[in-house]
């Protein structure tokens, strides 16, 4: 029989009178458990309550993505198993989680009937109370749980459809004018034809046109003033060379790196009585093909965002497997991107000695999701987002989420990661989002989630081990 003075020093049981203490004593046992050994198993029947003596447990909960594991702990008293079994034929029929030593550990346990008659005899206002708390609370985190993960796909959709919405309106417009431009110079090869341009001539000019499109990416970046310059020195030579609309046409062979030195080349090419409707074809040809690099640029940049959001959704990705942190960041941040006040502006930091690490990838995208939102609605529209990966001791991999908000006072800072717990407003955050962040970092991760914070610099440091947890 296990002494009344140990249960006295069980927190659990400290309120207890010597009668109740006797009683338990009675009905209960101590138990010994070596470093590793299973004490219950998630799934077989609800037989017994258990409650920590001395030594080191963690509770693990089996989920369809895999195991889950809770930070272990030493603290006397904490209790695991039928621990609703006051609730008598309502109480779950197995256990709901699996609890293993990590320590040589002492525990004191009950049986689930024993333990439940107690609870039922000795607090019966308390009964009630339990169960109203525990529907309540079930139901209250299911429906803050199914509304934060609305708003969360609401948020991350509308950057999404904003990006998009630029470069389709851009290949939009691009296409529209193609039509227009098209129907241009088929006309113009028609007029050239009609005047007795040879096919050598058009062989020619066509070669020029080539040639010009080929060198358009070589050619060196320059100032919008030296661009000006040039405009007006190849309008001047076109003018000059009897070429009608000559200004009209500048731009267009400017931006081909054509110049009033080439006007020679066009010349020799077909000959001085076809110059003015040549250099018309030219320009119109050019033209199509910028917009052409137009809608090349636009549809890589959707697809860009597609994979961005495969990357992010993790869709036909294993659940578990070797990831590049700095591409689940990347696209995270584009899901964000709409997203982002003008106000504030984003840095990137990213160590390129950071190697892959073992993870939940679509989770880990959560986690950043959840700390950039965060980061974002700090700073109130002004500051700067700072994303940054670091190698630490060369066995973790440090991300760290900053921001240049007014940070969390010093009152608050031990409760962020409370369940529930939010600075924000009423009714514009529900307190899940570190809470739900921590637990896929610590349990999921085997990893650490913590918080420094000043005014002007608050950082978010989640700690990922770069080798692969044993599964429990």
């Amino acid at each position: 029989m296990i002494s009344t003075d140990v249960l006295r020093e069980l927190f659990l049981f400290e309120k207890l009178d010597e009668g109740q203490l006797e009683w338990l004593a009675a009905h209960g046992e101590e138990r010994d458990f070596d470093a590793g050994e299973l004490i219950l198993r998630q799934g077989d029947p609800a037989a017994c309550f258990f409650v920590l003596i001395d030594g080191e447990i963690v509770m693990i909960t089996e989920t369809p993505s895999g195991p889950v594991a809770m930070s272990p702990t030493a603290q006397r008293g904490v209790y695991a198993g039928a621990t609703s079994a006051y609730l008598g034929d309502r109480a779950p029929e197995t256990y709901g989680h699996s609890l293993r030593a990590t320590k040589p550990s002492r525990l004191f346990v009950l049986p689930a009937k024993k333990y439940g008659m107690m609870v039922g005899e000795w607090f019966p206002m308390a009964v009630h109370l339990l169960d109203g708390v525990r529907l309540g609370g079930l139901a209250q985190r299911e429906l803050i749980d199914r509304r934060q993960r609305l708003t969360a796909l609401g948020t991350i959709t509308a950057g999404l459809t904003h990006e998009l919405n630029n470069p389709a309106a851009s290949a939009v417009r691009a296409v529209g004018e193609l039509r227009d431009k098209i129907r241009t110079a088929r006309r113009q090869l028609a007029a050239l034809a009609e005047d007795g341009i040879s096919a050598g001539q058009l062989r020619a000019l066509i070669d020029l046109q080539e040639g010009c499109t080929d060198k358009t990416a070589a050619l060196p970046s320059r100032s919008p003033l030296e661009i000006s310059d040039a405009e007006d020195e190849l309008g001047d030579a076109l003018e000059e060379a009897g070429v009608a609309d000559g200004w009209e046409l500048a731009p267009p062979l400017v931006a081909a790196g054509f110049t009033a030195t080439g006007m020679e080349k066009v010349r020799e090419a077909v000959g001085e009585e076809h110059l003015s409707g040549a250099t018309h074809w030219l320009a119109a040809a050019i033209e199509i093909n910028q917009m052409l690099n137009e809608v090349t640029d636009a549809t890589e940049r959707i697809s860009s965002l597609l994979a961005s959001a495969k990357q992010y959704s993790q869709m036909d990705r294993a659940p578990y497997q070797t990831v590049d942190v700095r591409e689940l960041l990347d696209s995270t941040l584009t899901m964000f991107r709409g997203k982002i006040p003008p106000g504030i502006s984003l840095a990137t930091d990213y160590d390129p000695e950071l190697p892959p690490i073992p993870g939940y990838a679509g989770e880990l995208n959560q986690v950043w999701t959840n700390l950039i939102h965060n980061a974002l609605d700090a700073m109130e529209g002004t500051g700067i987002l700072t994303v940054r990966t670091r190698l630490e001791h060369d066995t973790t991999a440090l991300i760290e989420i900053c921001d240049t908000g007014p940070g969390v006072p010093e009152q608050l800072r031990e409760r962020i990661f409370e369940p529930f717990f939010t600075t924000k407003a009423v009714g514009e955050g529900t307190g899940l989002g570190l809470d739900i962040s921590f637990r896929i970092v610590a349990g999921r991760h085997g990893g650490d989630l913590r918080m420094e914070s000043a005014p002007g610099d608050t950082r978010f440091q989640v700690r990922l081990p770069l080798t692969e947890i044993p599964a429990p």
